[in-house]
């Protein structure tokens, strides 16, 4: 059996930041102007998620692909000339910091898996570059906040992979709550009967032929290859994903926050099964108190998963039928919300209801604004310090329930210092030579 690779201590990557905060201040880059100019994108990660971003780059100059695993290079090919692009002009890498080093790019798409979504996201930031990257924005907490760090510094186009923020539904939602239909909310339920657990490391079995194991593994401590983990069920891995909460929360909880204006939490905690060092649990109970803002009162927000949720009742005594999604309770009303569908209750109270004039203007799609923002300047919807908060949020929550603590200074910085117990899983070890 191949021995794993001891672990080196985390390290706090200055360098990375240092030189992003050499690259040129925010706008368009140069060659654009305003222009229709196609941009020269790269993607990292062409299976899974990656597939359906690559479709949303199809319209732009695709210069590179770039996956671990020789059959995801396949099918991007296939679908590459299918769609009228010549796969024989369009790079193909393996090892993404070859591709960032090469040079010859405006942008840089990642779809990898969480564990390994800071690392080329920093690289290509730090190259100059904007960037995409899928939810969540990075698998640790400090990974997170470094990000938005270097992000901010460089000034580029960012955008986080919530395509469900592009969609009209959360739109007219997010104008409900903030025109007062349900009156002042101070209490949210968000549930996702999905589960991502039971993750487990069997015997070592050999790597399949396709796949580059050490470069999948990446910064995080190199271990023998076991069966279950590679195509998707990583998520299932403390070491590589995040569990339901990191997969879903990002989407659901993107409405509550974009709605009521939310940003880090005061505190948070959690609840679910016995925690497993291996694993991701099969349900969680998480909850963060948020602080008021501006006109807003705090609020809290709880998160259920794996088939628990609550038992609601709306202002008039009457029980709360809802699925998936969000449920707004207001002092006048509630609002109940999924990705398509919203309606307030009690149905009765709202009859000769009229929704407030739209104010949110229609997207012109998710990936579409970043190649906007890339091309004129300006913001995206969901750019890096939007969703950085809603990640370490999101995050902070999976801390909680693996600590078995109540988190407590969560926006000031002083977390590690009042919650000891919380520091192992704020960060993680580093591989050698992989250091920011």
């Amino acid at each position: 059996m191949t021995e794993p690779q001891a672990n080196t201590p985390a390290r706090l990557p200055r360098r990375a930041f240092l030189s992003a905060a050499l690259l040129p201040a925010a706008g368009p880059f140069l060659r654009f102007g305003r222009s229709r100019e196609k941009v020269r994108v790269a993607i990292v990660g062409v299976g899974g998620q990656g597939a359906g971003n690559l479709a949303g780059i199809l319209g732009e100059q695709i210069v590179a692909i770039c996956d671990v695993d020789s059959q995801q290079i396949n099918g991007a090919q296939k679908t590459l000339s299918a769609r009228g692009h010549d796969p024989s002009k369009i790079k193909v890498y393996s090892d993404y910091r070859k591709l960032i080093d090469a040079g010859g790019l405006d942008a840089l798409l990642v779809s990898t898996p969480d564990h390994a979504h800071a690392h080329p996201t920093v690289g290509g930031l730090n190259a100059g570059l904007a960037v995409y990257c899928e939810k969540p924005l990075a698998r640790t907490v400090e990974e997170v906040q470094f990000v938005r760090k270097v992000a901010a510094a460089s000034g580029k186009a960012t955008q986080m992979g919530t395509q469900i923020h592009a969609g009209e539904n959360y739109r007219r939602v997010v104008e409900l709550v903030r025109a007062g239909a349900i009156g002042a909310v101070r209490e949210v339920h968000v549930v996702c009967g999905k589960s991502w657990s039971g993750g487990r490391f069997g015997a070592e079995v050999p790597v399949p032929e396709s796949l580059d194991w050490d470069l999948w593994q990446g910064s995080v401590p190199a271990r023998p290859y076991s069966a279950g983990l590679h195509r998707a069920n990583w998520r299932r891995f403390w070491n590589y994903g995040t569990g339901t909460l990191g997969d879903m929360g990002c989407h659901h909880l993107d409405l509550v926050h974009w709605a009521l204006d939310l940003d880090l939490p005061d505190t948070a905690e959690a609840e679910g099964p016995e925690v497993h060092p291996v694993g991701t649990p099969s349900w969680t109970h998480a909850q963060w108190q948020h602080p008021a803002r501006g006109s807003r009162a705090e609020v809290r927000v709880h998160w259920w998963d794996g088939g628990h949720k609550p038992k609601l009742t709306g202002p008039d005594g009457q029980p709360v039928q809802w699925g998936d999604g969000c449920v707004f309770l207001g002092e006048k009303g509630v609002l109940c919300a999924d990705y398509g569908r919203y309606k307030l209750l009690p149905e009765e109270d709202y009859a000769e209801f009229s929704p407030p004039a739209r104010t949110i203007a229609p997207s012109i799609g998710h990936h579409e604004e970043w190649f906007r923002a890339i091309r004129e300047g300006g913001p995206t919807t969901c750019n890096f310090s939007y969703s950085g908060a809603l990640s370490e949020t999101v995050l902070l929550g999976n801390v909680a329930f693996r600590s078995g603590k109540k988190l407590i200074g969560c926006r000031d910085g002083s977390l590690a210092e009042k919650v000891p117990a919380a520091k192992e899983f704020l960060s993680t070890p580093v591989r050698e030579g992989w250091e920011f």
